[in-house]
This record gives structure tokens, C-alpha cells and sequence, in this order.
């Protein structure tokens, strides 16, 4: 089991000291979240991408490369990667290279977002938002796994002998989840092709997520990748801690009264009644954490969201030692006590060659002389098959 922290990288007015962050002071603040995370015991960070004031986060792959390289075990990772409005060539070979410099510490959770007017802004059609994320992630898991990719769709120009690079550390993809909040047909893609689902998981009530998982896991069982149990599914989270119930949520009210998402809505009680929000005591977001264990079964990475709406450094670095140092390792012990045995593990690197290679020794591309372009001849890689190419014809 994986536990972590995500961001959707806001910058949101303090409502205590009136204050609102710089970008410069977000972006520093981020790096020591992600630093803290590690330091504390946990095992991933995640953070979003947006294109959009009053967010940060434009270009995932750069902040998280700067974390790995300042971390030693940290898995680092996105709570979104655009596939609608990204290139999925651009995906391919930027995602790639986080792999390497991280050495392996790093997946991506691709998504559609929920920035509508992000569509014009890169040449996409939001109406076309879904088929589109469809047909990305088709090109995407090619792009990883095949040397030399002829490809033809609707929403980008066509490929012809094209090579993605750099190849996959090991020649082993980073592994993908599939994040949604109600859609389906990313359930069913996730499935497909034997890749995790990722439920959102923080405003809506523990039923709706259930509904979307239980179809996932059918369907990854459906398609062979195994049984229903091994279906490999992630949860995000939102927690408040302090040492007391009542000190918790004196703390948080402010913050959850003023927050962009919720706030001016239902009190914070009847919200943490309703959702899987978890306001208390060390012991009571223990003991609601445990409960998505309940309704779910078992599960891969668990990730909570403790740095929006406004909440400081300081404030947020405090909730990290009482989420690593007084929760996360009673939610380990007890959930490992809990594990079937027929349930998959959490997914990483070193897992994923393992299942390839075994005790063999991986693949490490080696290229061929330089051709000058990337359309002409067989395989790109010494140890790579011909390869028949396909080309334009040009009137």
C-alpha cells in the first residue's frame, strides 16, 4: 500500500491573515511539501496540471523532475496529466524522461481535467473531450511500447515511421492510472488495457466512487488482466488533524468556509458527514480512512490532499508529521493485517521489470548511426527488428 500526497497547485488568499502566496512562494512551497512527504514516511506526491491563474502548475514534468532530484525514494507523479489537450507525442517523450532522471520513481495519472476554456487555448474542441482523451491514450501506450509507430487518427496529423524518445527506462513504460470522477468509458479504457483507476474520491460520497470502481474491476477481470481482486485502483483523500477533535475543527473551519470548491455551502460537519473528508483527532481519520478500506476492499495508493483553500506552509508541513508520524503507520499495519492474498501490490518500477524481464537482464536501447530524420529505414536500435515503413504520398 502507497501513501502520498497530492496537489491541485492553487494559490488561494489565506482568510486568517488575509495573505495570498506568490507564484514564486507556491512553486518553492510545493518542492518542500513534496521533500516533507518523503521525510515523514510516505510514498508518492502528485500534483496538477493547470493552465490557468490562480494554479502553478503548467509544466508537471519540470517541478517533479526538481523533487526527484531532492528526494531518494519518493515516488513522484501527476494527480492529472492533460490527455485531451497535450500531445501525446510530447507525453510520450516527456514522461519518458522524468522516468530516467528519476530513475524510475515516477508514474502519471492521466486525465481530462475540469478547466473547460483549457480546450481553445491548445486547438482542441471540449465537445470532443472524451473520444479525444480516448483516441491520446490509444497513441500514448504505442508510442511507449513499440520502437517504430505508424499511426492515423482524427485529431492529429498522422505518423509515419516515427520513434519516441527517449525509450522507456528499461524499456519498461511508466505505469499509467486512469483518473476520473464519473466517466465510464475511462473506467473501460483503464480496464483495456490493464492499467489502474484512480477515483477521485473527495467530493463526491463514498457511493458514487464505489459505482465507478466496481465497473472497473469487472472489466479489468473481463479483458484477462485478472481477477476482480487484482485490479489495481487508487483513492485520493482530504484530511484536517489535530492532536484534538474540537481544536481540528476550529482550525480548519476558516479555511473550508472560504475554500473556491465548497465553501458558502454545507457546514463543514455536515460535509464531513457526506464525503469522505476526515476533520479530527489522529484516531478519527484513522478510523474513517479505514472505512474506504471497507467499501472498497483492497487497495493500491492512498492520497490526501492537505495543502489548498489557502492553508499555509507551516500549517501544512504540521499536518504532514501527524499524518506520517501518527496515521499512516497504523493505516499500514492494519490494512496489511487486512490484505487477501490473492490482491495485486502497489505498483512500481522495479515491479514492472520484474514481471518482464524476470532474472533476465533489460532491455537498454542503443541507437543506430544517426539517419538524420526519423522516417527512413528499419529499426532506429541495434537490437531492433526491421521494421516496414509506410510514408506520405506528396502530390
Amino acid at each position: 500500500m502507497q501513501f502520498g500526497i497530492f496537489s491541485v497547485s492553487d494559490i488561494t488568499r489565506d482568510p486568517v491573515s488575509g495573505v495570498t502566496p506568490s507564484e514564486a512562494e507556491r512553486i518553492d512551497a510545493a518542492i518542500r511539501i513534496a521533500q516533507k512527504t518523503e521525510e515523514v514516511g510516505m510514498d508518492v506526491f502528485a500534483i496538477g496540471e493547470h493552465h490557468n491563474p490562480p494554479f502553478f502548475s503548467s509544466s508537471p514534468t519540470t517541478l517533479l523532475a526538481a523533487i526527484a532530484a531532492t528526494t531518494k525514494r519518493l515516488i513522484v507523479t501527476t494527480a492529472t496529466t492533460l490527455i485531451t489537450t497535450n500531445d501525446p507525442v510530447r507525453i510520450a517523450e516527456e514522461y519518458a524522461m522524468l522516468q530516467h532522471v528519476s530513475k524510475g520513481r515516477m508514474d502519471l495519472m492521466i486525465g481530462r481535467g475540469n478547466t473547460a476554456p483549457v480546450y481553445p487555448w491548445f486547438g482542441a474542441d471540449i465537445r470532443q473531450g472524451l473520444p479525444l482523451a480516448l483516441e491520446n491514450y490509444n497513441l500514448l501506450h504505442r508510442l511507449w511500447r513499440e520502437d517504430v509507430v505508424d499511426w492515423e487518427g482524427t485529431y492529429r496529423t498522422a505518423l509515419q515511421g516515427f520513434t519516441s524518445t527517449p525509450r522507456p527506462l528499461d524499456d519498461v513504460p511508466p505505469f499509467v492510472w486512469h483518473g476520473s470522477i464519473r466517466t465510464p468509458e475511462i473506467a473501460e479504457q483503464a480496464a483495456f488495457y490493464g492499467n489502474g483507476f484512480f477515483a477521485n474520491h473527495i467530493f463526491w460520497p463514498t457511493s458514487h466512487s464505489l459505482r465507478l470502481i466496481n465497473f472497473y474491476r469487472q472489466r479489468f477481470e473481463h479483458y484477462g488482466h485478472g481477477t476482480k481482486k487484482q485490479a489495481i485502483v487508487g483513492l485520493g483523500g482530504q484530511a484536517y488533524i489535530a492532536k484534538r477533535s474540537q481544536d481540528a475543527y476550529a482550525e480548519f473551519r476558516p479555511y473550508f468556509d472560504e475554500a473556491p470548491v465548497y465553501g458558502h455551502g454545507p457546514t463543514l460537519e455536515d460535509f464531513s458527514q457526506m464525503t469522505p473528508l476526515s476533520v479530527g483527532s489522529p484516531q478519527e481519520v484513522i478510523e474513517k480512512t479505514l472505512t474506504f478500506h471497507d467499501t472498497f476492499g483492497d487497495y493500491q495508493r492512498q492520497l490526501f490532499l492537505m495543502d489548498h483553500a489557502g492553508l499555509p506552509l507551516t500549517t501544512v508541513l504540521k499536518q504532514l508529521d501527524l499524518l506520517g508520524e501518527e496515521v499512516v503507520p497504523v493505516l499500514r499495519k492494519e490494512l496489511e493485517s487486512r490484505k487477501d492474498p490473492e490482491s495485486a501490490d502497489a505498483p512500481t518500477h522495479d515491479g514492472l521489470v520484474k514481471i518482464k524481464y524476470g532474472d533476465q537482464p533489460a532491455r537498454q536501447p542503443r541507437p543506430n548511426a544517426n539517419r538524420g530524420d526519423n522516417v527512413t529505414g528499419g529499426s532506429p536500435y541495434q537490437d531492433g527488428e526491421t521494421v516496414d515503413v509506410t510514408y506520405p504520398s506528396i502530390a
